[in-house]
């Protein structure tokens, strides 16, 4: 039989659960990189997902609380969709995927595990990532841990909004 090994879920199933919005706490912790979070914009955020469905799997998240997209300002949505584009084209240059899901969860229903602030997920996707296991075990496997794809995507980023050089 084979491991899987992913022991940063432990911190997760044992940990106490945080009170409050981990999306309205974790900006303003002064602790971006323990929190994964790759850029701070004006409206929203980027970070990585903790527990992601495939290695370089990001989220970005909006400053506000809301669960809706119902009243929200043009400059929100516009900059969600600039930061949606600015991960894409990261995440092609540093982890070269083959493709992309992105979208929302809306509702503990639709899925969403956090359902009361609103998210974007993007998830790369390469051709073969899906194999035997989560059809048989109902099992991803992550092949890179989080910090080292924080370090990769976060050193790229950086050096590109540092440069001239658009993503």
């Amino acid at each position: 039989m084979e491991n899987l090994w992913a022991p940063w879920r432990i911190d997760y199933i044992l940990g106490k659960k945080p009170e409050g919005c981990i999306f309205c706490d974790k900006p303003g912790q002064d602790k971006d990189a323990e929190n994964f979070i790759l850029y701070k914009g004006r409206h929203n955020f980027v970070m990585l997902n903790a527990y992601p469905y495939n290695n370089g799997h990001m989220m970005v998240v909006p400053y506000r609380h809301t669960a809706s997209l119902t009243g929200w300002q043009g400059e929100e949505q516009q900059e969600m969709m600039q930061l949606a584009a600015m991960c894409v084209d990261l995440l092609k240059r540093v982890m070269r995927p083959d493709g992309f899901n992105l979208g929302m969860n809306m509702g503990q229903v639709g899925g969403a595990g956090i359902a009361d602030h609103l998210h974007l997920h993007i998830v790369p996707r390469w051709n073969g990532d899906t194999n035997f296991m989560p059809v048989l075990s109902d099992t991803r496997v992550i092949s890179e841990g989080l910090e080292a794809t924080y370090r990769k995507l976060k050193g790229a980023l950086d050096e590109a909004l540092r440069g001239s050089e658009s993503l």
